[in-house]
């Protein structure tokens, strides 16, 4: 606990997982050039589960991305665990992404032949390290999978293919979490439970989750949300509601409606 000039107790700052400063992407040149990020400055703190929100092009995938050295960054600093992105060459940058990121997105990238138990272990198997037993347990069991590490994904359901998605990109305890729509392939059930696991994983495991969605419902999971427009951050919402959400997206509606 820190205090303030005024002797006011406050409470300490989160650390960091990952950070972007003056972030600008920009796609094509001259008559054709399209600034999908414009100057974005933007936190995100460890063990919080973040959504990025936004109208269709508003940039919220781009940020993303270029977030998760996915996409090459025009200007500005992107940070990861400490390592800054832009400028890295192409191994070091597939070895942060090895080693710092979790990757979860609406396919599932789950190799048929593998039981899921290989599929989970598959990154660090490629990089040749020795997964963390008892890590590895607490994973699975938060992502309720103990019954199902034998099964192929075709034995498997929908919403537990996602799980197992989720329960690899936890299994090798990355600084940071990335998932990219990750129910938009799931019924609604399937969904509300992998969204679930997700928060557990924040809350029980520390891990720190950035997720973009199109979905208030799946937003309201989250400890934050991030609004995007026209390549910026627009709102930043803290315990966000379902209704809150739409609200706030009703209102990017009536903009472009307007416009």
């Amino acid at each position: 606990m820190t205090t303030t000039h005024t002797g006011v107790p406050t409470a300490p700052r989160a650390s960091v997982a990952a950070c972007a400063t003056d972030l600008t992407k920009v796609y094509g040149q001259g008559e054709t050039q399209v600034v999908a990020l414009d100057h974005v400055s933007v936190e995100f703190r460890q063990a919080e589960f973040t959504a990025i929100m936004g109208p269709s092009g508003s940039g919220k995938s781009t940020l993303m991305h270029c977030m998760a050295g996915l996409d090459a960054i025009s200007r500005g600093s992107a940070v990861i665990g400490g390592t800054e992105l832009n400028g890295l060459k192409d191994k070091k940058l597939t070895q942060l992404r090895r080693d710092k990121i979790g990757f979860i997105f609406q396919a599932f990238n789950l190799l048929p032949t593998l039981t899921a138990l290989e599929n989970i272990t598959l990154p660090m198997d490629i990089a040749g390290r020795k997964p963390d037993r008892q890590w590895l347990d607490r994973v699975v069991t938060t992502v309720g999978l103990s019954g199902r590490l034998k099964h192929r994904p075709a034995q498997l359901s929908g919403g537990q293919q996602q799980r197992v998605a989720v329960a690899r990109a936890l299994a090798s305890r990355p600084e940071i979490i990335f998932a990219d729509e990750p129910t938009g392939n799931l019924d609604s059930r399937s969904g509300a439970e992998v969204l679930g696991f997700l928060r557990n994983s924040v809350r029980e495991l520390g891990q720190t989750v950035v997720m973009v969605t199109h979905d208030p419902v799946a937003a309201a999971y989250a400890d934050r949300v991030i609004f995007l427009a026209d390549g910026r951050i627009v709102d930043d919402m803290a315990d966000p509601t379902a209704d809150r959400v739409l609200e706030r997206m009703k209102g990017f509606d009536a903009r472009n409606r307007v416009s």
